[in-house]
């Protein structure tokens, strides 16, 4: 669906999810992420960069984990750490999955996938036609009744913060094995938060199409 047909839908409440692709397993246990070797850290800034169009190919079960680790997994497992900071450690974010077959929320604990949403909502994670069919949509949420220690002024850019840091990770990651991405902020927030079934407290930031390149550079 193109952009002009996105906003005119949305402008008028019409727009329709698509139906699920697939079985949407209500568990998906991910292998565990390959955490070792890769490409140098300079490497990747080198070769970071944002496009724009994506093979409808799906993403390995060994790629989703290694992308949700690297966005906000257990790094330290004696103390809990992530790969991302988190103001206070209140690990407000939590990351979602819109995949095909439903939208999957990402479990650092367990390293699973918990289905939230038998449906495919990839076409409302944003206005760019490109959005519908790459296989992956990342949604960064953050979760505002675990900010309890944060002053409510800071909360917002705290957690913008966070955020960001998740999205660079995944950039990064993909900058090294040669997968797509780019992150954006154009999309229907009350559009997505209905779709995604969030709480008042949750506040979706940004959302990160991924897949495997289709062209050059953009």
């Amino acid at each position: 669906m193109n952009t002009l047909t996105k906003l005119a839908l949305g402008m008028m409440g019409r727009t329709r999810l698509h139906a699920p692709q697939g079985d949407a397993l209500s568990n998906i246990v991910l292998p565990p992420a390959d955490t070792s070797g890769g490409m140098g850290l300079m490497d990747a800034l080198q070769r970071r960069h944002s496009q724009r169009e994506f093979l409808p190919q799906a993403l390995s079960l060994q790629v989703l984990s290694n992308l949700a680790w690297a966005a906000c997994g257990i790094n330290r497992k004696d103390q809990g750490g992530r790969t991302a900071p988190s103001a206070m450690n209140a690990q407000e974010l939590d990351v979602y999955l819109a995949l095909p077959q439903g939208l999957y929320l990402y479990e650092p604990q367990q390293h699973l996938l918990k289905l939230v949403v038998a449906q495919d909502v990839r076409q409302v994670t944003g206005y760019q036609d490109f959005v519908d069919s790459a296989p992956l949509d990342l949604v960064f949420v953050a979760d505002h009744a675990r900010m309890g220690l944060v002053p409510a002024s800071k909360r917002v850019p705290y957690c913008a913060i966070s955020a960001g840091a998740m999205a660079q990770n995944v950039a990064l990651y993909c900058a090294s094995t040669g997968l797509a991405n780019v992150v954006r902020a154009w999309f229907d927030r009350n559009l997505l938060a209905q779709a995604m079934r969030l709480g008042p407290d949750q506040q979706i930031l940004l959302t990160q199409t991924i897949g495997h390149p289709k062209s050059a550079t953009t």
